[in-house]
């Protein structure tokens, strides 16, 4: 290589008759050449083949610049492999060839994946993704609450297994606490449905029916419903960020060294106080909507509460009380298994803490909306 030539650099793809042709570089291949190498290398690269012949023979100075583009025009594995394996690469040429060839290597395993085309296949295998992450998502609950059941049934014959203080704060936590959102919001409901309703009802002169609405609607969908959805939001995601934290934290696994079971210690007492105290915020929720509904009626409608409550008692079969409370148990068990099963899978972060606890929210949402809805049909189907 002369290092007193000051060619410029230039390319030149040569090919002949009966060969595959060869990329000859030529010149000075340096940072002051770069746009006119780079437009000559744009110009020859849609001919090239995949790893054509190249000759370096006649280059003269060549810097990291130079050594660029060339690695993007044949591309860095075959960069590689004529640094390491071609012999008419000059020898002082090898060294930078091969440490440019390294970063161009890396720089093309960190570069991000190009935007991909959405056409109808790539919209088929979004859906089949989606499909099977909802058919895992799915194994996984079912798996989690067979195990749930299993230490249930396994510690409530052994009463010195039982957490009573665990059970009572959580109880405390999950409804206690809970008692004024439900009552506040059931009742601003009841308020909006029986104006909806009288709304509706009066030009047929029907007004009175509104009494029937708004107990049919709490009574049988409204109150457990309401109360399921706060829960999920505000009692699932407790339980997700509480495990969530102590997972991060290796509290979890500190447990598991110790002997001590984290199914029975934080799974057990949580979905154990949610089940019992669902059922009273959901009579809660019921009353509160009532209540709610028939001030609409006495100031709204001239229905005073004596005549409320004497069409309540006329109209409302006793069974959409016991349809809405048995509702109540399931979904306190879903809300609350959802919300341990996603605390488990945080995986050492803040931000997974964050991720885990909005899926444990939809979820619980999205579950307790489906069941209620399905439940619906069942009920209808019997004449319940």
């Amino acid at each position: 290589m002369d290092r007193s030539q000051t060619t410029p650099g230039a390319v030149e793809w040569q090919q002949s008759a009966g060969s595959a042709g060869v990329l000859r570089f030529t010149g000075d291949w340096t940072l002051p050449h770069f746009s006119r190498l780079e437009a000559q290398l744009d110009a020859i690269k849609p001919r090239l083949p995949e790893t054509p012949d190249v000759d370096f023979n006649d280059v003269g100075r060549i810097d990291t610049a130079g050594a660029g583009l060339i690695a993007v025009a044949l591309g860095p594995k075959c960069l590689q492999w004529l640094a390491e394996h071609d012999c008419d690469v000059p020898q002082e040429l090898r060294g930078l060839l091969d440490t440019v060839s390294e970063a161009v290597a890396e720089i093309y395993a960190h570069r991000p994946p190009p935007p991909r085309n959405f056409g109808f296949t790539d919209l088929l295998a979004d859906i089949g993704a989606s499909v099977i992450h909802v058919g895992q998502l799915g194994a996984t609950l079912l798996a989690f609450i067979g195990l749930t059941l299993e230490t249930f049934v396994r510690t409530c014959w052994r009463p010195r297994r039982w957490r009573i203080t665990s059970l009572v704060a959580h109880m405390e936590q999950t409804g206690l606490h809970a008692v004024p959102i439900v009552a506040l919001l059931s009742f601003l409901i009841g308020a909006v449905i029986a104006f909806l309703g009288a709304t509706a009802l009066r030009q047929y002169g029907a007004t009175v029916f509104t009494v029937d609405l708004v107990s049919y609607a709490f009574l049988r969908e409204l109150g457990v419903l309401l109360t399921a959805i706060i829960l999920a939001g505000r009692t699932s995601s407790a339980f997700t960020a509480q495990i969530g934290s102590m997972k991060v934290g290796e509290e979890i696994d500190a447990m598991r060294t110790m002997g001590l079971d984290p199914m029975e210690l934080l799974v057990l007492p949580r979905v154990q106080a949610l089940v019992i105290v669902t059922p009273l915020l959901t009579f809660l929720s019921m009353l509160a909507g009532l209540v709610g509904g028939g001030l609409v009626c006495w100031f709204a409608l001239d229905i005073t509460p004596s005549m409320f409550i004497s069409v309540f008692q006329n109209d409302t079969p006793l069974r959409y009380l016991w349809l809405g409370l048995a509702k109540a148990p399931i979904f306190a068990f879903l809300i609350a298994v959802i919300g341990c099963l996603e605390g488990f899978k945080v995986r050492g972060s803040a931000q997974s803490v964050g991720e885990r606890t909005t899926s444990s929210v939809v979820q619980s949402i999205f579950l307790v909306i489906v069941v209620d809805a399905l439940a619906a049909l069942f009920f209808m189907e019997m004449n319940w």
